[in-house]
């Protein structure tokens, strides 16, 4: 499956439309997911101190992960780095296969490379219950996902620059 299938089918798993899309480029919605992981780890970790309830915070937080796009309004401006960067990523969904963002590809693939790697680690440590792999599958996970969000600030601001089309608000 290639990225922008995998994208379309969590797109639509999501229920994400252009107006949800909108909603979400408000730096509110886009940081205050940084807190999804996390929390879902938590969630899944309390298996340990509630044993089945666990359930309920894990359900919470999935709950969290459909609700946040929808309850922030759409931004006045989009300015804010954190509305570039889920622009950008739209963006790069779009033309990410053009010569003017050619140079952004390799660290694109390192930085989802490394994400990716996170979260099997994050799984194994949530699996094992090893706060270790725990915490290290986290700040793998989160780090390159947030780099990546800078890379795809500066890819937008390249196809920008070429005269390409980017995704507005």
């Amino acid at each position: 499956m290639d990225r922008r299938t995998s994208f379309r089918l969590s797109e639509r798993l999501m229920g994400m439309d252009e107006a949800t899309w909108a909603r979400h480029a408000n730096p509110w919605s886009a940081w205050s997911r940084v807190t999804i992981l996390p929390l879902l780890a938590l969630a899944i970790w309390s298996r340990v101190w509630i044993g089945g309830w666990a359930l309920l915070p894990v359900v919470a937080v999935l709950l969290w992960i459909w609700l946040n796009p929808r309850l922030f309004p759409v931004p006045d401006t989009t300015d804010a780095w954190m509305t570039q960067a889920v622009l950008g990523e739209r963006d790069w969904l779009a033309h990410g296969d053009k010569p003017e963002v050619a140079h952004h590809r390799p660290t694109v693939r390192l930085l989802t490379g490394a994400s990716g790697l996170g979260s099997v680690v994050l799984i194994a440590g949530l699996v094992w219950l090893n706060l270790s792999l725990t915490l290290l599958g986290l700040v793998l996970a989160m780090g390159g996902k947030l780099w990546l969000m800078d890379v795809m600030v500066r890819a937008r601001r390249d196809l920008a620059a070429a005269g390409r089309d980017t995704v507005s608000i």
